[in-house]
């Protein structure tokens, strides 16, 4: 019996062994580039880009996900606004990762890539390698390195020069900000939060390879690609064949529509004040405490976070951070302090100066906000007039 023991043990550790290797594929096998469509999620709004490995011969039919993270994971939130986001690789079977595709309904392409057995083993080996639990995961960046990004990360990394990223497809080179905005809608909640959240940085052009950060550019990249001078991709095919998702964007709840209805009100309000030679004090509140209290997180993601996408946002001329702080002096009193006029006409200027920077494109501002501006400049000068009184 103890012999027996012993026996299965040393299989056990024997097989252990065996299974820990890396396998070698067979010459049938495939390493291909798959491209998922745009979902209705904020997280899926830009597509998905994963590697495949099959060999029918070994019984191999893995993905491998860059893209994959936990909401549930320790201060996940707090994580993604200070830039320490932590995204992982992980390893499924073809036919698990497909499923959440069909489920949802979103087409996804596969491109099989002209590679040599030895090109394909290199891959995989690199695959499992990053896939270590001490290795597999990274710091995200939603436009440097994410799923996509990576893609031709890794093939630079493996294939060097050989490699060579032809961008003569494209019809002009991108900012960052203007590829984000080919994919969503400049009137939606959404993207006027990442239009606010962005600075100065995303407006530069960027370069063939940096348009890789889109899963739909990788696609179109890699058949624009070649691997000593040889095109790298062998033939595509469709495995999910689905209707591209389109958003459905109801206008009433747009911030368009809302900053317009708060353009409005202020009108009114000042319009009546006039009138009556009085002055709203909680609106001249809200409209410097909301716009401080923005430009304060907007400040500490430009000095206080690790965001490549953050810094130099000029958005703070306009949600000016000192306003949280005068908005008190403004509420317990129906009299302008003496000195609020001066603030006021340079609150006014910073605004004039966005504008500038707006013009000669030193950073492109969202259009929603022009309602916002102009809802200010209307209190801006009715407190002005109205110290005078």
């Amino acid at each position: 019996m103890r012999r027996k023991l012993h026996l299965l043990f040393l299989f056990f550790i024997i097989g252990k062994f065996l299974f820990s290797q890396i396998p070698q594929l067979m010459e049938s096998s495939k390493v291909s580039l798959l491209t998922c469509a745009t979902g209705d999620e904020l997280y899926s709004a830009f597509g998905h880009t994963a590697f495949r490995v099959q060999d029918s011969a070994l019984g191999i039919d893995v993905v491998y996900n860059y893209g994959t993270f936990d909401f549930n994971q320790p201060n996940f939130y707090l994580n993604f606004t200070k830039g320490k986001m932590i995204y992982s690789l992980s390893r499924r079977s073809f036919e698990a990762f497909l499923y959440e595709y069909e489920l949802e309904k979103r087409w996804v392409k596969e491109q099989i890539l002209d590679l040599s057995l030895q090109q394909r083993n290199q891959l995989l080996a690199f695959f499992e390698e990053n896939y270590l639990p001490e290795n597999r995961d990274y710091l995200y960046d939603p436009l440097l390195n994410n799923c996509s990004s990576i893609t031709g990360d890794i093939l630079k990394e493996q294939f060097g020069d050989a490699i060579v990223f032809d961008g003569s497809h494209l019809k002009k080179q991108y900012t960052f900000r203007q590829l984000v905005r080919q994919f969503m809608n400049v009137n939606t909640w959404s993207m006027f939060g990442i239009d606010l959240a962005f600075g100065s940085p995303v407006d530069r052009k960027a370069t063939v390879q940096e348009h890789m950060f889109l899963p739909y550019y990788t696609m179109e990249q890699i058949r624009n690609t070649t691997l000593n001078g040889k095109p790298l991709v062998k033939r595509e095919r469709t495995i999910l064949d689905y209707s591209e998702h389109t958003q459905n964007n109801f206008f009433p709840l747009s911030p368009f529509f809302w900053f317009i209805l708060l353009m409005a009100f202020t009108g009114v309000i000042t319009y009546f004040d006039y009138k009556h030679k009085a002055r709203s004090r909680w609106l001249d509140f809200s409209l410097l405490f909301i716009t401080g209290l923005t430009g304060t997180f907007l400040f500490l993601l430009w000095v206080a976070a690790d965001h490549t996408s953050t810094p130099y946002n000029f958005n703070i001329l306009w949600a000016f951070p000192v306003n949280a702080i005068v908005a008190f002096a403004f509420v317990f009193q129906d009299k302008v302090p003496q000195w609020a006029p001066k603030y006021l006409w340079t609150a006014l200027g910073l605004m004039a100066v966005t504008l500038l920077l707006w013009i000669i494109k030193v950073q492109i501002f969202s259009p929603v906000v022009i309602p916002l501006l102009l809802t200010l400049a209307i209190r801006y000068l009715y407190m002005i007039r109205h110290s005078k009184l």
